[in-house]
């Protein structure tokens, strides 16, 4: 399966103006009406706030299966397959309750809440939800008019089709209009998939551990422009006498981040500590998501809350500029307070908000904070993650 992922940044990907979520880990049936350019999650524990920025980056990359496959191993579910059926187990991770199922009300469905025309009760333009299913199929020979004979995957619906015996599962992603099938009898199809994915214009920053690997990539892509300046600029905030930023090689296939100061000192940046650092992940991620997306789980990690106000600042700013939606989470009431402080700026107000994720009997629920309301109870200091 091959997806148009444009590494130069060309191509502008399309916002989700809303989010429905269906049959997605803890997401079972999720709505959130309206999104902004910078949306940042909060909630208890176990609420889904790290499976909301995974739905988002699978439906960023119209469901890439590399991604998927990278999600998985990042949780630890993508245990070591032998066989067909440890690819049917791995999948079903995927899915609300680990449940395996083959009906139209088991499908994932990520994307923006589906408009309906009041005329003929229909969306009202062409779904561009990313859809992943299980499907059972039989393999079939089909010969053209020339006499090519090629191989082709008969979907079974409701055992009408060949016989039991031969049926076989597998795992579809489907996104508008283009849709492939991956039999799990092919395991090493999975795997060549999983290698060499590209990000496009996606950058996922997770909540620990920093990617200097990935880093010194992201930095390669703006050497010499005017975003490296951005970069530079974004360190000022930790360290003011910063000058330059490079990375230099440091053993077999490593290259870390060395730091200029204004007194000439050089030093690496990771002796700097992990604020430092963190910044660095960040603003890579968000001068390289033109056009796109950036993901950033547990935001303050690593951040002291002095900072954090002018990072904010920093991200609404060049997510403007960049045409970047921001999806961010926080356990952080200080976090919160820095985002409230810049959505309450000149020029921010309609730019973002915040969305408080509830379990209520099993079911997650949207609580939704504009700026206005986040003013009001930052001032009057209520509780609201």
């Amino acid at each position: 399966m091959e997806h148009s992922i444009n590494p130069n940044h060309s191509e502008t990907q399309r916002k989700l103006d809303s989010l429905e979520i269906k049959n997605f880990r803890c997401l079972k049936d999720f709505k959130i009406p309206s999104l902004k350019r910078i949306n940042l999650f909060t909630g208890k524990n176990n609420t889904g706030k790290s499976t909301i920025l995974e739905a988002i980056a699978i439906y960023a990359t119209k469901g890439d299966l590399r991604l998927i496959m990278q999600l998985l191993d990042e949780r630890g579910e993508n245990i070591k397959p032998k066989q067909a059926e440890d690819y049917l187990k791995i999948f079903s991770s995927l899915f609300t309750d680990r449940i395996f199922g083959l009906g139209s009300e088991d499908v994932i469905s990520i994307g923006s809440i589906e408009k309906i025309t009041s005329e003929e009760n229909k969306p009202s333009s062409h779904s561009n939800s990313v859809i992943l299913e299980f499907v059972e199929f039989v393999n079939t020979i089909e010969k053209n008019e020339q006499g090519f004979v090629t191989g082709k995957k008969q979907f079974v619906q409701n055992g009408e089709n060949g016989i039991k015996e031969v049926y076989k599962y597998g795992f579809a992603i489907g996104n508008g209009i283009n849709s492939e099938v991956f039999s799990f009898d092919e395991a090493e199809r999975f795997l060549r998939y999983y290698f060499g994915f590209n990000n496009g214009n996606l950058q996922y920053v997770r909540g620990r551990n920093i990617d200097s690997k990935n880093n010194s990539k992201l930095f390669d892509n703006i050497a010499l422009t005017d975003k490296e300046q951005n970069v530079i600029d974004s360190l000022k905030i930790i360290e003011p006498a910063t000058e330059r930023i490079t990375f230099v090689e440091e053993g077999r296939d490593e290259r870390v981040a060395i730091i200029k100061l204004s007194d000439s000192q050089r030093l690496p940046l990771k002796s700097m500590g992990d604020g430092i650092n963190r910044v660095l992940t960040m603003i890579l991620a968000l001068v390289n998501s033109d056009n796109g997306f950036l993901l950033v789980d547990e935001f303050e990690n690593g951040l002291h809350y002095t900072i954090q106000e002018q990072l904010w600042n920093i991200i609404f700013l060049m997510s403007q500029r960049l045409n970047v939606q921001v999806f961010a989470t926080t356990h952080s009431e200080d976090c919160i307070r820095a985002f409230e402080s810049v959505l309450n700026s000149s020029g921010n107000t309609q730019a973002g908000k915040l969305i408080r994720l509830d379990n209520k009997n099993g079911k997650i629920i949207p609580v939704e904070f504009d700026a206005k309301d986040l003013e009001i109870t930052n001032r009057n200091d209520i509780e609201i993650r």
